[in-house]
């Protein structure tokens, strides 16, 4: 039965709200990579497995790893699923997932990432120059705002081999700070508060 309203009374509404987020910490730090389980999760973008596999590499010049672990998600604009996350956490010690140069891509990365860290996963999240701010509203949205990400020079899909590498070495640099918790704040930040 429908009931009328009564026309006497007038209900206001506060359009301002209010916006409440988490403030998760991320996962402990790592203070030596040596030995440490390596995954690698692959969002199947344009290029993202030439600039894995070649950080991978560059990464294992300069740390021993105990094993590196590929893991390909097939679609990289949705959250990899909560079975592949449970598995690369349960078999890894820290992650480097990648990319985000694109905006549904660089948001499932970074929840990747978040997911992983919730875990106790120490998760480096490849993210392009041209992404910072949807990195960091996606961090802010999610929950966790301190999730630092490796920052590399946008385009990624179009690249050259030359220009792949350069951005390997970008990867390999700050990966194991992030990894390690030295890695500085993004320079952009957004308070949604």
């Amino acid at each position: 039965m429908l009931m009328k309203a009564d026309p006497s009374k007038v209900a206001v509404y506060d359009p301002r709200g209010a916006l409440r987020f988490e403030n998760v910490p991320t996962s402990a730090r790592k203070k030596d990579l040596k030995k440490l389980r390596l995954g690698i999760l692959d969002n199947s973008k344009w290029n993202a497995n030439k600039l894995l596999r070649g950080a991978a590499a560059a990464l294992g010049e300069d740390i021993e790893f105990a094993a590196v672990n590929y893991y390909v998600k097939h679609s990289f604009s949705k959250d990899a699923a909560p079975e592949l996350i449970e598995k690369i956490a349960s078999e890894n010690d820290v992650v480097l997932t990648a990319i985000g140069d694109c905006g549904s891509c660089c948001s499932a990365c970074v929840r990747d990432s978040i997911a992983l860290e919730k875990l106790g996963i120490p998760s480096a999240v490849i993210i392009t120059t041209e992404f910072v701010r949807e990195t960091e509203l996606t961090r802010q949205a999610v929950g966790m705002k301190t999730l630092e990400p490796v920052v590399i020079t946008h385009p990624v899909s179009s690249i050259t081999a030359e220009e792949v590498a350069q951005r390997v070495a970008q990867i390999r640099e700050q990966a194991q700070k992030v990894w390690l918790g030295t890695q500085p704040p993004l320079q952009i930040k957004v308070d949604l508060q």
